[in-house]
């Protein structure tokens, strides 16, 4: 009950402190699994894409993120653990024979959508976008059956900028893109930069 709650006043106030609009511009909010994939530069990426899913969608998608970040107990871990329903991955690479993706891999097995990040981390820099780690490939390769649904957030590294306590009034707009699937014989480089280029596309819409 107590997650119930949390998640409901969560999506509530994402959607009132940045006033999040979602564009459907090249799909609709359907209940096929998917990997959406976005622009990273704040920690409340994951948790707006989240908010912008109908109800019955939220409930079979979940948002990947850094254990480094999310596993601290307390607020974070339960969060993570309770609310989103996270698949957390391990950033560091602590245990050189396991495979970071291997969660992931996991949960789309098991038929969960996903949110997922193919920078890897935030993106703090004045590039739109940082290279895109090869993460986004493999799932695509393994889980061809998966829409890939590229997701573009506009403003919210301006709605909720690095060490600013409360957040500013800016509209904050989500553009959900067309589904891409891996082609045959489509390399890994050609594919990260179909992908990377979509993404920037929606962009380019948005504005």
């Amino acid at each position: 009950m107590l997650a119930a709650l949390t998640a409901f006043a969560i999506t509530s106030v994402a959607r009132l402190i940045t006033g999040a609009r979602a564009l459907w511009l090249g799909c609709t909010p359907q209940p096929v699994q998917r990997l959406y994939y976005a622009n990273h530069s704040s920690h409340g990426d994951f948790v707006l894409i989240w908010a912008s899913l109908p109800q019955p969608l939220r409930q079979h998608t979940r948002p990947v993120a850094g254990a480094d970040y999310w596993q601290k107990p307390g607020i974070r871990q339960f969060l993570i653990k309770r609310v989103f329903n996270g698949v957390l991955i391990d950033r560091q690479h602590s245990d050189a024979i396991s495979n970071p993706l291997q969660p992931i891999q996991e949960a789309l097995a098991q038929g969960d959508s996903l949110i997922f990040f193919p920078e890897g981390t935030r993106n703090l820099s004045d590039e739109p976008l940082l290279a895109f780690k090869s993460g986004l490939f493999h799932l695509a390769s393994a889980h061809p059956q998966v829409e890939v649904i590229p997701v573009w957030i506009a403003n919210l590294n301006r709605v909720m900028p690095k060490g600013r306590a409360l957040p500013l009034p800016l509209l904050c707009t989500l553009s959900f893109g067309e589904p891409l699937h891996l082609q045959a014989d489509e390399s890994k480089h050609a594919f990260l930069d179909r992908a990377r280029q979509a993404l920037l596309a929606l962009a380019t819409k948005e504005s």
